[in-house]
């Protein structure tokens, strides 16, 4: 007698468990206000784990010579759009000191680039075969 009801009772705490899981959750909508997704950098891959897009913050470097002689630059953040063959056509970068937007053609030499730079605006457009425009205001 005494182990029937302690069927009864384990078939009753049962019934009340999947009754339980069969009424649907309040609260499995979407949330009014998305949380932030916070991170030093992001990386988007494609289906065979190619990297194809890219968020970074390169670190200042007061010793680092660019090609036109100035040494240093501050730090940066740099927005990359990657072929899948890993070369990056478009590149978007912003510090203190301005902004600028890179688009490559098919080799390296092939490119324009948008730059504001302190106080000055340009765009640099060059061919493959070494013709290149700049502008200036």
């Amino acid at each position: 007698m005494k182990s029937n009801r302690v069927l009864w009772a384990l078939t009753v705490f049962n019934l009340g468990c999947l009754a339980y899981q069969a009424v649907p959750n309040q609260n499995a909508g979407a949330e009014s206000e998305a949380p932030m997704l916070r991170g030093r950098g992001l990386e988007i891959v494609d289906d065979q784990g190619r990297l194809r897009a890219q968020i970074t913050t390169a670190p200042a470097n007061e010793t680092f010579k660019m090609p036109d002689g100035t040494v240093g630059y501050p730090e940066t953040v740099i927005f990359r759009l990657i072929t899948p063959d890993g070369k990056p056509r478009v590149k978007l970068t912003t510090s203190v000191d301005g902004s600028g937007l890179m688009l490559l053609g098919e080799s390296d030499t092939t490119h324009t680039i948008l730059q504001a730079d302190g106080k000055e605006t340009s765009l640099k457009l060059r061919n493959d075969e070494a013709t290149q425009k700049l502008l200036k205001p």
